[in-house]
């Protein structure tokens, strides 16, 4: 590893020439882990669980500028994915049980992510929670609540039942 000072006081840290970097790994530590859980259920969605946005046929002298209901003029939409038929399909492929849609444990395992209380630990950080970190149960409660939150946000369309 070499350093050099610059001006302003502040090192710059380059690499010994000698030194090999495994950029995978730092990748993955990059990627964070609901950007893993965003990865898992939008970049892997099937075209059936993919669907433009409200595709619905215009009226007759309807604008053809005209928003869906909630957005703003002008605005770009997400297409929406079907959050509940790409984690059901990758639940059957798992073969076990998983309760995905009460358990964010359940969830990321089924997206075959680590679901270790160190990964929610994580994954409470990156999601700002304010809670006792000690306390799992209501940890994982808020988190699921979160992450489905931010999957709708972003384009997850969530069952009836879910929706926050």
């Amino acid at each position: 590893m070499v350093i050099f000072r610059v001006a302003g006081g502040l090192p710059i840290v380059f690499p010994s020439p000698h030194q090999t970097t495994d950029f995978r790994r730092t990748e993955q530590k990059i990627m964070s882990i609901f950007g893993s859980i965003m990865g898992a259920i939008f970049g892997h969605g099937s075209a059936q669980a993919k669907t433009p946005p409200t595709a619905t046929a215009a009226a007759p002298g309807a604008s053809p500028t005209a928003s869906p209901a909630g957005a703003a003029p002008g605005s770009s939409t997400l297409p929406t994915v079907d959050v509940a038929a790409i984690v059901d399909k990758a639940v059957a492929a798992k073969g076990e049980k998983l309760d995905w849609r009460n358990s964010i444990v359940d969830l990321m395992k089924a997206l075959g992510l680590d679901s270790s209380l160190a990964a929610r630990k994580e994954l409470a950080k990156e999601l700002h929670y304010t809670g006792d970190n000690n306390n799992s149960a209501a940890m994982n409660v808020w988190l699921h609540q979160q992450v489905m939150a931010k999957l709708a946000a972003n384009g997850g369309k969530l069952p009836d039942d879910m929706k926050v």
